[in-house]
């Protein structure tokens, strides 16, 4: 299998931040355990992009294993674009919208 490079949008960055302060005032230390979530929601991305279903416009989706988010990123040759990392209770639209 062809090693694959992983590239996030900016906007993804104040996303995750967000989410990770939202979980930190909730426990000490959630804010880290989400990050690291997603962390390994990444790799597993970047280990096979391809197995995640195609939901529109060359859009997939991986879902978190631990907390409710899901990662929408896009597969164009030996580069994954992660385009936005949303609460699942969003709706998936919105992350064009960003």
């Amino acid at each position: 299998m062809r090693p694959y490079k992983l590239l996030a949008e900016p906007r993804v960055a104040q996303d995750l931040l967000k989410a990770c302060f939202y979980y930190e005032s909730q426990r000490e230390g959630l804010g880290d355990e989400f990050l690291a979530e997603v962390s390994a929601t990444y790799d597993r991305i970047q280990g096979n992009p391809l197995k995640y279903q195609v939901l529109r416009s060359e859009v997939r989706r991986a879902l978190c294993r631990r907390f409710p988010f899901g990662v929408f990123f896009s597969v164009d040759a030996d580069l994954v674009s992660i385009l936005a990392v949303l609460h699942t209770a969003k709706n998936p639209e919105d992350w064009k919208k960003l």
